[in-house]
């Protein structure tokens, strides 16, 4: 799980969204990104891929999405 949380590329998606990752909202913020890029949860891989593919697509999008439904259920 959150096997992608460690790429450089995320902490600065996570710190342009303004969303925060804590122990504690590690496993939601998990889920919320499963649930953008469209992957079931738990498989980290395919889900890096596809965060990459968002990214690459259009970052600023994705960010702000991540913000928009991070900030919906308050990360």
């Amino acid at each position: 799980m959150t096997c992608y949380f460690r790429h450089k590329q995320m902490k600065d998606v996570f710190e342009r969204a303004g969303v925060e990752i804590t122990k504690e909202n590690r496993k939601e913020v998990d889920r919320l990104i499963h649930s953008i890029v469209g992957v079931e949860y738990k498989s980290c891989p395919d889900t890096w891929r596809a965060v990459k593919s968002k990214l690459a697509e259009n970052e600023e999008a994705f960010i702000q999405e991540l913000r928009s439904r991070a900030s919906i259920n308050k990360y």
